[in-house]
């Protein structure tokens, strides 16, 4: 499988590998399916109702992408993370 980062941004492809090993742990190991249209459904269904809706994602402060877009339309349409820093400096 090629890589899906930029030549000379190996980063780029952190968040697909952590999306990818999240799927197959969460949803594909932990099922049996029929058929490849099952499994197809098995994804759809785990991406719209659960990864997207549910699971809350470190990288946007412990929230649901739902949760996560609400927030930064009540904020008038502002998506750019707050990046939050413990203790004093």
């Amino acid at each position: 499988m090629p890589s899906m980062s930029r030549p000379g941004h190996p980063q780029d492809n952190a968040s697909c590998e952590s999306f990818l090993k999240t799927l197959k742990r969460e949803e594909i190991y932990a099922n049996d399916y029929r058929d490849m249209e099952h499994l197809a459904a098995g994804i759809e269904q785990f991406i719209e109702r659960y990864y997207n809706r549910c699971r809350l994602h470190s990288a946007l402060g412990y929230r649901s992408p739902e949760e996560f877009e609400q927030q930064s339309e009540d904020r008038g349409g502002d998506n750019r993370q707050m990046r939050i820093v413990w203790g004093s400096s």
